[in-house]
């Protein structure tokens, strides 16, 4: 995980982000436990409750879960709700507006598809 002091994201989204982005990639499995907001605040030099603030994004979303006395840990099914989530994310914040541009350019659906497969190709 990469924090960047003066990102254009707050630091505790930063977190929540880094978090997730391991849970995809398998860093993080369902049912293991996670850095305590102690460990990522004493690694990354921030305040534990930034970190906390981004962990507890995730317990809201069900992603993690506190096993009390011992920790944070990643639910089951957590990957495919991120996984869900990130594709929403990835229609809104991309595609649609790839597609409003290719309109204002008057690229076809049928260009725009050929232009993503060449993409793909490389």
């Amino acid at each position: 995980m990469k924090i960047e002091e003066k990102g254009m994201k707050p630091i505790f989204v930063q977190i929540q982000e880094g978090i997730e982005d391991a849970i995809l990639s398998g860093a993080f499995p369902e049912e293991s436990q996670i850095p305590s907001t102690t460990e990522i605040s004493t690694t990354y030099q921030i305040n534990p409750a930034t970190a906390l603030k981004g962990i507890n994004i995730l317990v809201a979303e069900r992603i993690l879960y506190k096993k009390r006395g011992i920790g944070m840990f990643v639910a089951d099914g957590a990957t495919e709700i991120l996984r869900k989530k990130r594709q929403k994310d990835f229609l809104e914040d991309y595609v649609e507006p790839l597609i409003a541009e290719a309109l204002r350019l008057q690229i076809t659906e049928a260009v725009l598809v050929d232009l993503i497969e060449k993409g793909y190709k490389k």
